[in-house]
């Protein structure tokens, strides 16, 4: 089994160029409503591509579930009596809290958990960092340090009249 931290999922231009996965149509009404609501915003974050289907189909359902049994506990008591005589909580309970822990997963691996969002900000990234150019003048002619190998001036306003053998660093956009 590997150990550290999960590994950070990577953009694949083929995956995405599929198009955005169309809803699955064994999906009941409330997993569609909430296919309708994430599947655009996922897609267009490069996050749900065709591979991820079966994954995010999983996920709405799951919440569909959840839902539901969040309604009937809703409705009826937390707690019940058995045939036998005997106080235990309602199924609905453990469904509830079997639905949830499994829309955590799904959640998580899909990047809709704030945690994994962190992960996913790295692949998101569209540009390049934001570095200043730097450059490198050294100067190979001691008898004219402020003169390069073709005798143009070098024109640096720190350092004017450098040393011979100096190396002057200039920012580009500073």
């Amino acid at each position: 089994m590997r150990r550290g931290p999960k590994p950070r999922p990577g953009r694949s231009a083929a995956l995405s160029a599929g198009g955005q996965p169309r809803c699955p149509e064994h999906l009941d009404p409330v997993a569609r409503k909430e296919w309708r609501r994430l599947a655009r915003p996922l897609f267009e974050a490069g996050i749900l591509t065709v591979a991820d289907r079966a994954a995010f189909a999983a996920y709405c359902q799951a919440w569909s579930r959840w839902v539901e049994a969040e309604t009937k506990l809703r409705e009826g008591p937390k707690l019940i009596r058995s045939p036998s005589g005997y106080v235990q909580q309602s199924p609905w309970i453990g469904i509830a809290n079997k639905q949830s822990e499994l829309m955590g997963r799904y959640l998580a691996e899909l990047g809709l958990t704030p945690t994994a969002r962190t992960r996913l900000a790295e692949v998101m990234d569209h540009g390049p960092a934001e570095m200043p150019v730097v450059i490198r003048i050294v100067s190979a002619f001691p008898e004219r340090p402020d003169r390069d190998r073709d005798g143009s001036v070098c024109e640096d306003a720190e350092t004017g009249g450098a040393e011979p053998d100096t190396v002057r660093t200039t920012a580009l956009g500073d």
